[in-house]
């Protein structure tokens, strides 16, 4: 056996992620069972809303992290945060394409989300948790922005991709 103290800072990242997407997983598809697929998106944008704040403010404090005033420290505090809690499994990449702009996307087929749902057989009409997510985030964080392009649906069944930007209004 391998003492935890010899795992990897990667290692216990990923760990970690997979089991709490596990868990995410597994809430998902028993309200699923339970209401249909309607009343589940309802209930994994209200817990994603009520998640936001708490997994920010958590997420400040251990990176030592206080106001976000700029585009730099939007740009650090989010590095900070997705080495936390973004895993390769994921599928996904962010990046900072230029001021002002987060770029998000999943490789075609990649995103996790969209394997879950299609294994799940929802695909079609699963309102996107992910990014989601991230604007309730980013409203946490009190950062202005608009989404291009909108999302409501997964991408993924209709594009092929799931890409896009996050526009911010940030000094």
């Amino acid at each position: 056996m391998k003492p935890v103290e010899t795992l990897a800072p990667g290692e216990i990242v990923n760990f970690l992620n997979k089991c709490w997407m596990t868990h995410d997983g597994m809430w998902f598809y028993h309200c699923l069972r339970e209401f249909g697929i309607a009343k589940t998106n309802q209930l994994n944008k209200a817990a994603i809303t009520s998640l936001a704040p708490v997994e920010i403010n958590r997420i400040k404090k251990v990176l030592g992290f206080g106001k976000i005033e700029t585009f730099e420290d939007f740009q650090t505090f989010c590095e900070g945060a997705f080495g936390l809690l973004v895993s390769d499994f994921m599928g996904g990449r962010m990046s900072f394409p230029e001021k002002n702009v987060f770029h998000w996307e999943f490789a075609p087929q990649k995103s996790f989300a969209y394997r879950g749902m299609q294994t799940l057989g929802v695909v079609d009409e699963y309102e996107c948790g992910v990014i989601y997510r991230l604007a309730c985030w980013f409203d946490s964080l009190k950062v202005q922005y608009t989404i291009d392009p909108p999302v409501e649906k997964c991408m993924m069944p209709a594009k092929g991709i799931c890409a896009g930007d996050f526009r911010l209004h940030l000094k």
